[in-house]
């Protein structure tokens, strides 16, 4: 029978017939029942036991299946108490479980959770703000967390929220993105200027970061989200500083997001762009970036230059040709100074790479020589 329907309960009703450990099997099958109880203490206790349990469990998520329905109940009893112990409950339930998420929304917990967001206790808020980020990662439930109404609530908490709150915020918004529509419906919101207010506080290698420069590469593919970045005081600074310090995967987001503004408007975006020494990075980027990025880097280089175009088809620029070219209209000697001396580096590395390549093709090619040299003399 159903276990949010009446108060008998079998081992196969709970979903603990295949634990192979009795004490196990005790411990959940009294814990579902006290989570039915009607006593609030031993509410509480009980989803603070399901938390604990869940925590670095995937068995135990599916244990605890059940008990979604009566801990959603528990989030709209006005009690700090039950709603705290049963929003960090789900939270862990949540985690890594695709069927999980979806008994979440379900049971209609996306209602309250969205609710916390606006909160006056930041303890709410910051542990609504980690379960949207928990479901919005199931490509079942985006389309029902989208038509919620809560994009311009977290981009709220992205402005006003803790640290930790507006990370999660941040990544949440992602999640979201990826959804059809939804971008043009995050840039709405106006919410570029506190992303990158979190890129120019958070640690540049950091997964945020990641996540704000992906977000700002896909904005950037709207005229909108171009002025609002450009308009930004420090925008494209700091998406440079993710281009030249971020995780490889950030500096592809990073050079993505620059690459797009300078195609969409080249004559626009090129001066803004190369005032803030986006050089150095980029030849950093053709040498040691993803396949991607590298593609990327020298494709911005290429517009970054007085003329986008060849001269002569038949004798199409190297690298440091076009980056020759740069070189000529940059202001500032440290900025000049520091773009040599990348350029410099590039090439030592360049040739590096290539004489270890000629040295293993030299290792993998003796044996063989050998042999055939041994085959000939006998």
């Amino acid at each position: 029978m159903d276990l949010v329907a009446g108060k008998s309960y079998t081992m196969s009703t709970i979903g603990v017939n295949d634990i192979h450990q009795t004490a196990s099997a005790s411990s959940v099958y009294q814990t579902l029942i006290l989570i039915q109880s009607d006593d609030p203490t031993l509410k509480v206790e009980a989803a603070k036991e399901i938390r604990r349990l869940t925590k670095t469990s995937k068995r135990y998520r599916r244990y605890f299946s059940n008990a979604v329905k009566p801990l959603v109940d528990m989030l709209s009893s006005n009690s700090f108490e039950y709603e705290e112990a049963a929003l960090l409950a789900l939270l862990n339930l949540s985690v890594k479980d695709e069927r999980n998420k979806i008994s979440i929304i379900n049971a209609g917990a996306l209602e309250p959770i969205i609710c916390f967001l606006q909160s006056e206790n930041s303890t709410l808020q910051d542990h609504a703000t980690a379960s949207l980020l928990t479901l919005s990662a199931s490509s079942v439930t985006k389309p029902i967390i989208s038509a919620s109404g809560v994009i311009p609530r977290l981009v709220k908490v992205l402005r006003q929220g803790s640290s930790q709150a507006k990370v999660d915020a941040v990544m949440t918004l992602y999640n979201l993105s990826t959804y059809e529509d939804n971008l043009n419906y995050i840039l709405q919101t106006e919410p570029i200027c506190f992303i990158i207010d979190l890129l120019k506080s958070c640690k540049k290698s950091s997964k945020s970061a990641e996540k704000c420069a992906a977000l700002i590469e896909s904005l950037v593919g709207y005229e909108d989200g171009r002025t609002a970045l450009t308009s930004e005081e420090g925008g494209i600074l700091a998406v440079v500083e993710v281009l030249e310090s971020g995780s490889l995967q950030s500096r592809e987001h990073a050079v993505g997001a620059l690459l797009t503004m300078c195609q969409s408007d080249r004559g626009k975006y090129r001066e803004p762009i190369l005032k803030e020494g986006v050089i150095p990075g980029l030849l950093e980027l053709t040498v040691q970036g993803t396949p991607m990025s590298q593609t990327k880097a020298q494709t911005l280089l290429r517009l970054l230059r007085d003329t986008p175009y060849p001269n002569s088809e038949l004798e199409p620029d190297t690298l440091e040709n076009i980056v020759s070219n740069i070189i000529s209209q940059i202001d500032g000697e440290e900025q000049l100074g520091k773009t040599k001396e990348m350029l410099a580096e590039m090439v030592q590395v360049s040739m590096e790479q290539s004489l270890r390549h000629l040295q293993q093709r030299a290792l993998i090619c003796t044996p063989a020589d050998l042999s055939i040299s041994g085959f000939k003399e006998s």
